[in-house]
């Protein structure tokens, strides 16, 4: 079973538009905590670390 978890940043009541991550086999998994039925999208390690890079550095913006 994969154990999704949501950023530190959602409110207290878990209501604020946010993403939830999962560790996959090979992957990192990220999907809309509003949606989780529609699916998520899957990133080689790799991947999700240069992108959290460049959101750090206010290079992709909301």
């Amino acid at each position: 079973m994969t154990t999704w978890r949501k950023s530190s940043y959602t409110g207290a009541g878990g209501t604020d538009n946010c993403v939830e991550l999962a560790h996959l086999a090979d992957a990192v998994g990220i999907r809309d905590s509003k949606a989780p039925e529609i699916g998520h999208l899957s990133l080689a390690p790799s991947v999700f670390a240069d992108l959290l890079a460049r959101v750090k550095r206010g290079e992709v913006g909301r």
